[in-house]
């Protein structure tokens, strides 16, 4: 499992891959925080349960990573512990984190872009465009 950013001409782009559709979720998190350049505070601690629905795991995707984009926008908050779980179209669970202490590039949006969750050897694969 793991992350890698890949090139993009105008925006922010990564690769990702895991063995089920929880950890992949919880690896692009990951690399959002890592090519945002984001640093969360490790206190005072931060909780937040979500509960989301979409149409298909590439929606759920972008609405989850979405949450973590207004997060840091509008709250200077981030997230950087993940404790997700994926049934059907539904993505529940706690993500922890803190205040940001830095960010270097500010994410606008989570694009669909070419997205698109993959079965392969290795688990899945998601490629994910963001906007910045």
């Amino acid at each position: 499992m793991g992350f890698r950013e890949i090139p993009h001409t105008a925006d922010l782009a990564l690769e990702v891959w895991a063995p089920d559709l929880a950890t992949l979720f919880e690896q692009a998190a990951r690399g959002f925080n890592a090519i945002s350049g984001a640093q969360v505070a490790s206190t005072p601690g931060l909780v937040r349960h979500i509960d989301l629905t979409g149409i298909d795991p590439e929606s759920l995707l972008v609405a989850f990573l979405t949450e973590l984009v207004i997060a840091q926008e509008q709250e200077n908050a981030g997230f950087d512990d993940f404790s997700l779980q994926i049934t059907d179209r539904q993505l529940t669970g706690t993500l922890k984190g803190g205040p940001l202490l830095s960010l270097a590039k500010p994410i606008k949006a989570v694009t669909y872009h070419n997205i698109g969750i993959k079965r392969t050897d290795r688990g899945y694969e998601v490629g994910i465009v963001f906007d910045v």
